[in-house]
Order: structure tokens, then sequence, then C-alpha cells
């Protein structure tokens, strides 16, 4: 679960650099750029739809 996490938590990462990538680069295309933030949201939440279930289902929970 929390290689799971790790490697959601490292593709937003990726996704939001290269939104920001296609903004500086000059002459680019601006549909990748809201390509990749579309992309970030869309992880970000399905990452807290995974957390919210995981601890509904009580694999993940505080100590």
């Amino acid at each position: 679960m929390k290689t799971l996490i790790l490697l959601a938590l490292l593709a937003i990462v990726l996704a939001l650099f290269s939104a920001l990538f296609g903004l500086l680069r000059p002459g680019a295309e601006r549909t990748r750029t809201v390509r990749a933030l579309t992309l970030r949201i869309a992880l970000s939440i399905g990452l807290f739809l995974l957390l919210i279930a995981s601890r509904l289902l009580g694999v993940w929970g505080s100590h």
C-alpha cells in the first residue's frame, strides 16, 4: 500500500513538472500543459479516493 501511495505521489509530481516545462518552453502547445495539469488533478483525486477507501476498509489506519 505504501508503495502504491508513493508511486501515485511521484506521478503527481512528474505531471506537475511536465506542465511547468510545457509553460516554460517558447512556442510550446498549451494543450500539453492543460493535459498535464488535468492528469495531475485526476491523479490527486484518485489518490484521495484511494486513501479514503483504504481507511474505510481497514487496510490503512491510525496507530
